[in-house]
């Protein structure tokens, strides 16, 4: 009889007791109104959700800073991740995706006044003064645009590996780590336009000679933050070539310009 109210007691503690909350998910439209999910939450959503997450940040609270459409060469990017099956959470692209969109997330929040927590991210700060500086007129000119954006973007995806490497102990794959050369290629472009605009003109000849002619609206084209085809056209080369195993595994500048140029300006031609 003891037992059996023993068994009766514990059966009611258990109704009663405390169950252990699971971990809130919080949807796109969520994050994007709080701008206050973290990279681990991120992390957590799917691609898709991702890039839903994204525009609706542009199109909501970044839209009142004057970038509605700062982000669509990202957009692009997870466009082609969705496609071929990457990004997928717990992957070394994934959190390093995550803190990507963290930094913008929180530079947002940050130029808004909403908070004054960058949540450990260094892309955070910069995205809040490159979208301050935007908010005030003071980005008109292509080159210094383009330099601030691809700082900030630079901090926050730098943090991204520090994290994905450190705290969670993953490594690009030797694809994974050629792809990622080609988006640095695309993000030292950004803050070295002219240097570009030269490349291009000694080697133009080789890769198309209308590209000489053409350089400057090309270049224009394919570093337009406000564009989504160059990225995600970009993101297709750049990783078919990723699957080669190049001598010692890595790319020179002018490789990477002879790789990843030629396809994405007949892109370009014809589009424009």
């Amino acid at each position: 009889m003891r037992s059996a109210w023993v068994v009766v007691l514990a059966l009611v503690a258990g109704l009663v007791a405390p169950v252990p909350a699971m971990a809130v998910v919080r949807s796109p439209g969520e994050c994007a109104t709080s701008l206050d999910c973290t990279a681990a939450e991120i992390d957590r959503m799917t691609v898709a959700q991702r890039l839903e997450f994204l525009r609706l940040v542009q199109s909501g609270p970044a839209a009142g800073l004057g970038a509605p459409d700062r982000w669509r060469n990202i957009e692009g990017v997870l466009a082609f991740f969705h496609d071929h099956g990457l990004g997928t959470p717990g992957t070394w692209i994934s959190h390093v995706d995550a803190a990507i969109l963290e930094g913008i997330e929180r530079g947002v929040a940050l130029a808004l006044g909403r908070s004054t927590d960058g949540f450990g991210n260094p892309g955070s700060a910069r995205w809040a003064a490159y979208l301050t500086r935007l908010h005030r007129g003071e980005l008109t000119v292509r080159n210094e645009h383009d330099r601030a954006w691809s700082e900030a973007e630079q901090a926050s995806t730098e943090h991204g590996v520090a994290m994905a490497e450190r705290l969670h102990g993953l490594r690009p794959t030797a694809v994974e780590r050629r792809f990622f050369l080609f988006s640095e290629f695309y993000r030292w472009s950004l803050r070295n336009r002219p240097v570009v605009l030269d490349l291009l003109l000694v080697y133009g000849a080789l890769l198309n000679p209308v590209l000489i002619l053409r350089r400057v609206p090309f270049v224009d084209w394919l570093t337009d933050v406000r564009e989504s085809t160059p990225s995600r056209k970009g993101s297709e080369m750049a990783y078919a070539y990723a699957q080669l195993d190049p001598v010692n595994g890595a790319f020179s500048t002018v490789d990477l310009l002879f790789a990843y140029i030629p396809e994405l300006f007949e892109e370009f031609q014809a589009t424009r």
